[in-house]
């Protein structure tokens, strides 16, 4: 396959995949299966060739233009001798109806699917994401939705602020209700308030001490007092399919401090990178100046002690029906457009001091940027 980064004109596409994982078909079609079906956009028709399990509920709510039934070009093949024909014998069966030769495919196209069109001489082409370029630019009706799950992530985290306020410390060790505070009974708290809210979180961070110097680590066992809590919240929405994404990070009692020297400097960081967000702002930019924060205050990143240390990850990443999507705030960064809803989440992390990650999403304007988070941005817990 052929790897085109900008098609001119619009192409004629071809999409095989369960929308439940392909956020570019669910995008597409705004239908959602568990299981891979066929998309087509010929010359500007959306067209979809469904099971005999799926064609109905499609034609009723799929946003295209044409459902076609996939058993009855199945059939039509097998009346002319194919025994058991497949997705590409239907695709290919189909597209010589129209005389179609050439297809822009996203880039995770199946393998096995692309090697068998092009025995048949078809000509497919790759895209870089954002395989549909309007998906990074989002619509009123999209930001509503990111904003509706956010409002459910700030409750979420609220209640376990709340808790972790309420708890006592015993020998070191945080206790609520007689019971030490794991991140396990804090993300359980959380995920189960972001489901009374429609929404479902994966790999929820609620990370202590020396695991949140690991910026993916979930965090497992009990909390310490004294020492930072990164907490990481970036769940879906069940009805929307919209994610939201913000991150705090915590101190039950008293932190060190080095440890709040090292807060307030990627606060500072976060909210210099948020001022500068606006249309036609480069992300490598934003990202690099950053580094050059970090660098000044005197916290160099590199790797120590056998581990990376310091702030060794992006500055932000678009936010939509995919957690990471497009733009990017990084050392590959993109240029912002209005519309784009990213996040700035500068962090840094040190085994020997603590760790910080404070996370915002933003909406790109004409002139600046629109928060879209309402949650405190406090360190310690009394």
């Amino acid at each position: 396959m052929v790897a085109s980064p900008m098609m001119s004109t619009e192409p004629d596409i071809l999409i095989i995949a369960a929308s439940e994982t392909d956020a570019n078909l669910y995008y597409a079609t705004r239908f959602l299966a568990p299981d891979p079906f066929i998309f087509l956009r010929i010359k500007g028709e959306k067209m979809l060739i469904m099971s005999d399990l799926e064609v109905d509920r499609a034609r009723a709510t799929a946003a295209v233009d044409t459902v076609l039934s996939y058993s009855e070009y199945e059939g039509r093949l097998k009346r002319r001798g194919a025994a058991s024909p497949g997705a590409v014998d239907i695709v290919d069966d189909f597209l010589k109806e129209r005389g179609v030769t050439r297809l822009l495919v996203p880039e995770n196209f199946g393998f096995e699917y692309a090697r068998r069109l092009q025995e048949r001489g078809y000509v497919l082409t790759t895209k870089r994401e954002p395989f549909f370029e309007a998906r990074a630019v989002k619509t009123n009706e999209e930001i509503q939705a990111i904003e509706a799950t956010q409002r459910a992530v700030e409750l979420a985290v609220q209640r376990a602020i709340d808790l972790l306020r309420a708890a006592s410390v015993k020998d070191g060790l945080i206790v609520h209700e007689g019971r030490p505070v794991t991140s396990e009974r804090i993300k359980k708290l959380i995920n189960v308030s972001l489901m009374e809210g429609d929404c479902v979180a994966q790999h929820t961070i609620i990370a202590g001490g020396i695991q949140a110097c690991d910026p993916h680590n979930e965090g497992a066992g009990p909390l310490r007092a004294n020492e930072p809590i990164v907490m990481d919240v970036f769940p879906r929405n069940t009805t929307t399919r919209y994610f939201a994404d913000m991150s705090r990070t915590v101190v039950k009692g008293r932190p060190t401090l080095e440890m709040k020297r090292l807060f307030d400097t990627v606060l500072a960081a976060q909210e210099e990178a948020i001022a500068s967000v606006r249309d036609a702002a480069d992300g490598q930019t934003i990202h690099s100046e950053v580094v050059r924060r970090f660098e000044q205050a005197g916290y160099k990143t590199g790797l120590l002690n056998g581990r990376m240390q310091g702030f060794f990850h992006g500055t932000g990443h678009g936010v939509g029906i995919d957690i990471h999507e497009m733009p990017r705030i990084s050392k590959s960064g993109s240029r912002l457009q209005t519309g784009h809803v990213v996040t700035v989440e500068p962090g840094l992390y040190y085994p020997g001091i603590g760790a910080a990650r404070i996370e915002d999403m933003v909406l790109v304007t004409d002139d600046g940027c629109r928060n879209l988070t309402n949650f405190p941005k406090v360190l310690a817990i009394d």
